[in-house]
């Protein structure tokens, strides 16, 4: 089957046989797909591996058979994005939870536009660890596992601002105490429902509490770009 003129990201590159790639894309219709961009390491190769950068926004033409699908074109659909130091990291960051937390051809429309949403956000350099909440939050909400993040899951009763909670996977926020890990507060549970960046105290609980949950859905894996980015965030 022949697909013309996908919107795709490319998230990760390797080597593929002598001269080719083998490429994990994120495309509007077809979720996660392995694609092989033959020839794309020659001299002589028609596509040139400088167009199939990570964080560009491209349209593909796709020949779909089986597992993997054979690029025949690529064409940017706007100017690349240029994603400097930490944004950079970030971005790396948020393609390697899609590889990691999605299957290959499993459509996720919603995951592809905030994908591309996060990006824009991360280029026009707003505030980076904001940004990679909200995308974790959308990424788990497109995948089924969206965030219960307005009542109580022991009581049902609506969150309270100045309370603690423990967000317990498949469960819910629970009320808690100052000596449990990954407490927060539920004045940030609702700035992450709302949409609204909490303070600095806030993004802190919500970025312990946002990893603890991918950890769960990744069966207790660690991600190699959390190391990346503890060192990033260091040096701020």
């Amino acid at each position: 089957m022949l697909v013309e003129q996908q919107p795709a990201f490319v998230l990760h590159t390797r080597p593929y046989r002598e001269t080719s790639l083998l490429l994990e894309c994120l495309t509007r219709d077809h979720g996660r797909l392995g694609v092989v961009a033959r020839g794309v390491r020659s001299q002589r190769g028609r596509l040139q591996r400088s167009q199939l950068e990570p964080f560009q926004a491209l349209a593909m033409d796709l020949q779909m058979r089986g597992e993997l699908a054979t690029l025949r074109s690529a064409e940017p659909m706007q100017a690349p994005l240029r994603l400097p130091g930490d944004a950079g990291v970030a971005g790396l960051y948020i393609n390697e939870l899609v590889v990691r937390l999605t299957e290959r051809q499993d459509p996720h429309p919603m995951l592809y536009a905030a994908y591309a949403q996060a990006l824009d956000r991360l280029a026009a350099g707003q505030s980076l660890g904001w940004q990679l909440r909200r995308f974790e939050r959308d990424l788990l909400g497109a995948l089924g596992y969206a965030l219960q993040l307005l009542d109580d899951a022991d009581s049902g009763e609506p969150l309270q601002a100045d309370m603690l909670y423990v967000y317990r996977p498949e469960h819910g926020p629970s009320r808690c105490g100052t000596n449990e890990t990954h407490a927060v507060r539920g004045s940030d549970l609702l700035s992450l429902q709302r949409d609204c960046m909490p303070d600095a105290q806030g993004l802190h609980a919500l970025r312990g509490m946002m990893r603890a949950l991918i950890r769960f859905h990744l069966g207790g894996v660690e991600l190699r770009a959390w190391r990346v980015l503890r060192g990033a965030l260091a040096r701020r």
